[in-house]
């Protein structure tokens, strides 16, 4: 397997509040792990709360009984999202702190997938690019409803509403998506600082056939700042090889 994984501040933030974590290696009982958390709050809490999210994930996985990666992230999830309000309500500082998720891992060609929020996974190739995860916003709910559309000035305007985080609730509900690979497929997972400043066609086209996701990652995070860099950008890539593409 190959993966590389990259932050950048973007032009216009002061502070870093996306955060990655990326194991080709197993992670407890899941044989790789791959996060992208966005963070929100105020200058200190966004930035907390991503990096504590991604680090008691890990270490909920690392601890995790059984083999069933929806079952060991759903958990993890929820565990983490306890603690992370029980951080909120000891420190003033961190009130009203969330973050975005999304997590992935593989099990042979099986691409198992949660998200939480808008920090999106894709799955690339030569031909396409498919948005594996729904993001949790007003926007996207408002354009299912058929009382918005898509690329309006109206959704240009609400598109980082997000309407769940984790952090954000007691209770937190991850959406899971199930994908099979193929060889020549790029997982991207990406924070909105780069799927709101670069198209996916043009995601397509840095991606696809490339080997060096090293590079990739650079040019994507290159290609969101020369557009505006408006926010944090988080980057997270991967691709089975021959070794992986085996059942597990």
């Amino acid at each position: 397997m190959k993966a590389y994984a990259g932050t950048d501040r973007g032009r216009r933030r002061q502070i870093n509040q996306d955060a990655v974590y990326y194991s080709t290696y197993p992670v407890g009982n899941i044989p790789n792990l791959f996060l992208v958390a966005d963070g929100m709050g105020g200058h200190r809490a966004g930035d907390f709360a991503s990096r504590y999210t991604i680090d008691n994930l890990v270490r909920q996985v690392e601890e995790a009984e059984g083999n069933n990666p929806i079952t060991i992230l759903n958990e993890g999830i929820r565990q983490v999202n306890s603690l992370l309000l029980k951080k909120a309500s000891e420190d003033a500082s961190l009130a009203g702190m969330g973050t975005t998720l999304v997590a992935a891992c593989t099990m042979g060609r099986v691409l198992c997938v949660a998200n939480v929020g808008d920090s999106r996974l894709y799955v690339i190739n030569r031909e396409e690019i498919r948005q594996i995860t729904r993001d949790h916003s007003l926007v996207e709910e408002l354009i299912q409803r058929g009382e918005m559309e898509r690329g309006s000035e109206a959704y240009n305007e609400h598109k980082n509403i997000i309407t769940r985080a984790v952090g954000a609730r007691k209770d937190v509900f991850a959406d899971f998506f199930e994908v099979n690979l193929e060889e020549e497929d790029t997982v991207l997972m990406c924070s909105d600082g780069l799927s709101n400043m670069v198209s996916d066609e043009t995601i397509r086209e840095l991606v696809a056939g490339r080997e060096d996701l090293k590079e990739v990652c650079s040019d994507l995070i290159e290609e969101a700042n020369k557009n505006g860099g408006r926010d944090n950008i988080a980057v997270v890539l991967f691709r089975l090889t021959g070794d992986e593409v085996r059942e597990w």
